[in-house]
């Protein structure tokens, strides 16, 4: 009587009791849940042909368009694994991955094929499926998507696979920054109980209608590219991250839900078309990737009518770990105050397992607020461990438990709100200062677009902060009117020391700020980490 647990099975219920359902839109097409379920058998068919079997790897590198999402069903069904890549990336990155990861095929995106073809001839790739874009020329030695599928014609024939729930799903790697990027074993257990997380706690529905900002590359779109089509809600596929055509989106295809890291919430309230839209579908939101400012959040409930909810975890987790569940207390108090709430990265979910913050002792931390700790996790959603690298599995994972990195409190509520990245905690003189909070602040000030506060050396505390400021278009600010306004609104030796204004702040492909790159610019040894 066992099953397997997989979110392979959700396609097969998805095709079954909503065929005719709207299943995946992508630009103009438009795609059925039969229709979708047909492509996907298609693709398993022809990469069974072309010699696929189950426990090979297979790297995809594609936008968030129906090849994606065709890709994921299509290749795991057959027991294979597939590796997503980061299209943004450079040709040395990506050819260590590949090659690494040991995928035997690789379908492309033509228009991100420039570091494919750099690095073509370095590669021992069985085939290359190439997905044509109008206007694009690669020069990839690949066969054409459609026409790789069109080999099989329309009636699809691949032997059934007995999964085991324990095996790999998925391969995602880590973005390395200063050292190689680190293959994370995701199985189909790991990736079900992570769905059915987001099903469950962003009240994921048939009627739901998912606007896929979120990179499908980046954990699996955080379980969204198994989570919708469980329930047979309506896939919106999105190209690149365009805030004036997701506002008109919003309408246009009534969506009702989206995922997106901070800077990606701060793009579209930011952006000029943000003001004078007026969301009558009211999208709930899902953000993580960085904590959010308590003002972001506000902001974006304010101008948008956005109703963000605060999730947390990483890919190694799936990646749910935490999310900020709301109560009904809460809405009696102030929308500054339940924006704070917000902020949080909450508790536990219902299906990931035991998640916590401990000291320095190893015992668990103060539900105080105030006592700062580490937060480790062990459950379901946690990865299989590190592919072909046991030194770096056996140094996250300890005693059953899996070491966040991520400094954070526990308050009273057992409500967990990280202060920092250990390797962004800023330590001067002693004294223990989160960059988040300094940031927190500084977005209160409507002068501010974005801000990253880090650590820069100084003679007398070793250490002080200082902040990176994106201005608001046209706003007239200075760097001591910056510095006072935090020393007005927090201890005055948690202010930043100095302040820089520039255009534009480095980020990854899923937005999010890359402080190494900014400490780079004034540490040499020890505190240059990434």
């Amino acid at each position: 009587m066992f099953s397997p647990l997989t979110p392979l099975d959700w396609k097969r219920r998805a095709v079954k009791y909503y065929p005719e359902k709207k299943a995946v839109v992508d630009e103009e097409k438009v795609f059925t849940y039969r229709e979708f379920g047909e492509r996907t058998d298609r693709l398993s068919t022809a990469l069974y042909d072309a010699g696929i079997r189950e426990g090979d790897h297979v790297a995809v590198m594609l936008p968030n368009t129906h090849y994606m999402l065709e890709s994921f069903y299509g290749i795991c069904q057959l027991g294979a694994a597939m590796v997503p890549l980061n299209y943004r990336l450079n040709g040395t990155d990506l050819e260590y991955i590949i090659k690494h990861s040991d995928s035997k095929m690789l379908i492309v995106d033509e228009e991100f094929s420039g570091p494919i073809e750099e690095i073509e001839a370095n590669l021992s790739l069985e085939q290359i499926i190439v997905v044509s874009v109008e206007g694009c020329n690669s020069r990839l030695k690949g066969v054409d998507y459609e026409a790789f599928l069109d080999h099989v014609g329309q009636n699809a024939h691949f032997p059934e696979v007995e999964i085991d729930e324990n095996q790999l799903l998925t391969l995602n790697y880590t973005s390395g920054t200063t050292s190689k990027p680190k293959g994370v074993m995701l199985t189909h257990r790991g990736n079900y109980m992570n769905a059915a997380n987001f099903m469950y706690h962003l009240g994921v529905t048939h009627d739901d209608v998912y606007l896929h900002t979120l990179p499908m590359f980046h954990a699996n779109g955080w379980g969204g590219v198994w989570a919708i089509t469980a329930v047979g809600g309506t896939h919106v596929c999105l190209r690149k991250v365009d805030p004036p055509k997701i506002l008109n989106l919003f309408e246009q295809q009534n969506i009702s839900l989206l995922c997106g890291a901070p800077t990606v919430v701060n793009m579209l309230i930011n952006d000029p078309k943000a003001k004078e839209t007026n969301i009558t579908t009211r999208p709930r939101m899902a953000t993580a990737g960085a904590p959010p400012a308590a003002a972001l959040i506000n902001r974006a409930q304010e101008i948008l009518g956005l109703n963000m909810i605060h999730v947390y975890g990483l890919t190694e987790t799936s990646p749910f770990i935490l999310y900020c569940e709301w109560r009904k207390e809460f809405e009696d108090k102030s929308p500054e105050e339940q924006a704070t709430i917000k902020a949080r990265q909450g508790i536990e979910l219902a299906f990931n397992g035991e998640t916590k913050v401990i000291g320095s002792d190893g015992e668990e931390v103060a539900w105080n607020g105030e006592e700062l700790g580490e937060i480790i996790t062990r459950g379901n959603v946690v990865m299989k461990g590190y592919y072909k690298d046991a030194e770096k599995t056996s140094a996250a994972i300890k005693d059953g438990w899996f070491f966040t990195g991520d400094l954070a409190v526990t308050h009273p509520d057992g409500f967990i709100e990280i202060r920092d990245r250990a390797k962004d905690l800023i330590i001067s003189g002693g004294e223990n200062i989160s960059s988040t909070e300094v940031e927190g602040v500084l977005y209160k000030h409507p002068g501010v677009m974005e801000v990253a506060v880090i650590a820069i050396p100084d003679e007398k505390w070793g250490e002080v902060p200082k902040a990176i400021i994106v201005p608001q278009a046209g706003a007239n600010v200075a760097e001591q009117e910056m510095i006072d306004y935090c020393r007005d609104h927090m201890a005055h030796f948690k202010a930043p020391k100095s302040i820089e204004f520039v255009d534009a702040l480095p980020k990854t492909a899923t937005g999010k700020l890359q402080k190494y790159r900014l400490r780079e610019m004034y540490w040499e040894g020890p505190r240059k980490v990434n």
